[in-house]
């Protein structure tokens, strides 16, 4: 190998070469994932069944980023155990953003029904964004001789634990807002959980269960032919695409609200570069007119909001529910 000279090594142009030539250099020492990000499709997992009111929402978004990222963000349902099933293989995925978490509410309120959850939701996960809030509406069986809320609370009172009601699963928004319901009104009825609002609905027109409250999006189908009664919703304002249904708020509980809000998380320790095309990407999809138009049918409202504000939200939501949870005596332990 030949030997440099004494005085090459110190030649002042020969150091300012070599200068010029470290600093050209140096960005292709850098991570290359996150400039590269995305480089091949990415899992958007959904832990609820297909055809329900979360993966209806999740899909016209991960089309509309799909275009936006060049690569194909793909749904890939993971149902069961009220989301904890998805959740958990999303904690556990490598943090390279390609495993993305499409969570609901339900991720707020499992930390306070179980005992043992097989992910931490602080520490195992960093937020994305938030991306929609979908109001829930009461509704009834097309049979129940019922058309207002306080002719079914009287007739909920008049049948004590004879009547069924229907939820997305144990521990469910769906659930709770509807438990929470019958408890402020002194109500009896027996609970039966299923796996996703898709089944329940279906059992619900059919006359299998009696009422339920369930997302708005999911239900709209039903109550326009007629199959189910619509007699609330739990958002504090009318919904735009149910204007005549009066708020339960507005009836037999002054000031009740329940939604179920939708969001993207990823694994934690995923790069912050990456979570930020992420959010932009989202950001994007959330401000089309199509995906407006498309969320706003189904009673979804947009929202979009940055990793930190989401973040902020999470964390406010896991100690309202926790409160919630244990004043009822929900446990699903």
């Amino acid at each position: 190998m030949p030997v440099q000279s004494k005085n090459a090594r110190h030649h002042p142009t020969l150091r300012r070469i070599c200068a010029v030539a470290a600093l050209v250099c140096a960005p292709a020492a850098m991570p290359a994932h996150a400039a590269e990000f995305p480089d091949h499709p990415i899992k958007l997992v959904v832990p609820f069944p297909p055809g329900g009111p979360t993966d209806l929402v999740s899909r016209v978004i991960a089309k509309k980023m799909s275009e936006d990222l060049g690569q194909q963000v793909v749904v890939d349902n993971r149902p069961g155990a009220n989301g904890n099933i998805g959740g958990e293989m999303v904690a556990k995925a490598p943090a390279d953003g390609y495993t993305v978490l499409y969570n609901t509410s339900s991720i707020a309120l499992s930390p306070a029904l179980y005992k043992k959850l097989p992910y931490d939701v602080k520490r195992d996960f960093a937020p994305v964004a938030m991306t929609a809030m979908v109001p829930l509406v009461l509704e009834v069986n097309a049979k129940v001789p019922a058309n207002t809320v306080a002719e079914f609370v009287s007739w909920l009172k008049a049948n004590p634990g004879k009547m069924t009601y229907g939820s997305a699963g144990n521990g469910n928004v769906t659930h709770l807002a509807a438990f929470l319901f019958l408890q402020a009104n002194g109500l009896d009825a027996v609970h039966a959980p299923y796996k996703g609002s898709a089944p329940a609905l279906t059992d619900l027109a059919g006359g299998q269960v009696q009422f339920m409250t369930d997302t708005i999006n999911s239900s709209l189908p039903f109550i326009r032919d007629k199959r189910m009664k619509a007699l609330a919703v739990t958002s504090l304002t009318r919904s735009s695409q149910l204007p005549d249904v009066p708020t339960v708020a507005e009836t037999v509980m002054p000031g009740f609200e329940v939604g179920a809000w939708q969001g993207m998380m990823v694994p934690a320790k995923t790069p912050p570069e990456i979570v930020k095309k992420l959010n932009a990407a989202t950001l994007k999809a959330l401000a089309a007119p199509e995906v407006r138009a498309s969320l706003a049918a189904q009673g979804a409202e947009p929202r979009g909001t940055s990793p930190e504000a989401y973040g902020k939200y999470v964390a406010q939501e896991l100690d309202r529910w926790r409160k919630v949870v244990k004043d009822s005596g929900v446990t699903l332990d």
